[in-house]
């Protein structure tokens, strides 16, 4: 047996205990490799070995946090662990956030924490300063690169005695972590000698990169409202019963389109909330909470709105990629355009 012991977190379908039958699966354990796992052990070979695997449903850790941590901790302190890795998770939302909240729980037990990840997940946003997250593809279809991966870095953190470098020199996603450090060159210098290369159009790598955001212009506000068509747009979820579109809870890659024609108010009969991550009772006993139906309807009587749209927009904007709501919104600004929509109201939840 290796020295170097391994804890590994799974979800219910890496798991092999199920799909989204398993998805409110409790956490339970195993004294063996599952799944990835098995790959992860070949892999590391006799320097290090998964001694235990913790396996729970998505659903459940997300739904359920303080039974889910306090049951993952218990399992943790039963045995003498050097490292806890969990996923790949992927772009997975709710698996993502499983795992980052596993990585807090390890932070608090002062155990390190490496999990794979794909860098547009929330998990990672979330809970990256709590440990290692590896990037991997968005999907299972990047498994074998992402566990290669994993395995360097495991390799790297023994042969360094758990002191990685820097991000980019231990192969690990920034941790938003800064530390101090002596440098040779004085801040004004290096800062000149950066502007010289930039200037000569020489290759140079800042000290401070900065974040990327899309800046979109606003339109310019809407002159008549009264004749004007305007649309209801949701990323709470609410959709009619049943979820006809089966738009999934969390990282959602479809939206929906539903007509409202002879629709005055959205009735618990009729609607209900896709979403999860939040308490879905209040929007489920009257989705207007979050797509105000009813209150449109009541401005086009009053003649403050021209007309309500034929059609609404729906969507779950929990733990969804920054690329699939790019998509999404692309795709119905472009239908709403075509049908004549001047203006739109965005909720969310």
């Amino acid at each position: 047996m290796a020295e170097f012991k391994i804890v590994h977190y799974l979800n219910q379908f890496f798991g092999q205990v199920g799909d989204e039958d398993q998805a409110d699966l409790p956490p339970q354990q195993k004294k063996e490799a599952v799944g990835p796992g098995v790959a992860l052990n070949n892999a590391l070979g006799d320097r290090a070995e998964i001694v235990k695997t913790i396996i729970t449903g998505d659903d459940y850790f997300n739904e359920n946090k303080a039974e889910a941590r306090e049951k993952i901790k218990e399992f943790l302190q039963e045995d003498e662990v050097d490292l806890i890795v969990a996923g790949p998770a992927f772009n997975a939302g709710r698996y993502g956030m499983a795992c980052g909240g596993v990585a807090e729980i390890a932070d608090e037990l002062n155990l390190p924490f490496v999990g794979g990840i794909y860098p547009e997940n929330p998990g990672y946003e979330m809970y990256k300063k709590f440990g290692y997250f590896i990037e991997t593809g968005d999907s299972v279809g990047s498994m074998r690169q992402g566990i290669a991966d994993i395995v360097d870095f495991i390799n790297h953190y023994i042969e360094t005695d758990g002191k990685p470098g820097a991000p980019e020199e231990s192969g690990y996603l920034p941790r938003g972590i800064r530390k101090n450090y002596f440098q040779e060159e004085r801040g004004a210098r290096r800062a000149v000698d950066m502007l010289v290369k930039k200037i000569k159009g020489k290759e140079f790598e800042t000290e401070y990169p900065m974040p990327s955001f899309d800046r979109v212009e606003p339109k310019p506000a809407v002159e008549n409202l009264a004749d004007s068509l305007v649309a209801v747009v949701t990323t709470g979820g609410i959709v009619p019963k049943g979820n006809p579109d089966k738009i999934e809870a969390s990282s959602a890659s479809k939206f929906g389109k539903y007509k409202l024609n002879g629709v005055q108010d959205l009735t618990d009969e009729e609607f209900e909330t896709a979403h999860g991550g939040y308490d879905p009772v209040y929007a489920n006993q009257d989705p207007d909470r979050v797509l105000p139906v009813d209150v449109m309807r009541d401005l086009e009587k009053e003649g403050k709105i021209g007309k309500l749209h034929e059609y609404y927009y729906a969507t779950v904007g929990n733990g969804t990629s920054v690329a699939n709501a790019k998509a999404f919104g692309k795709a119905i600004g472009e239908e709403l355009a075509r049908d004549g929509v001047q203006a739109v109201i965005l909720t969310s939840t």
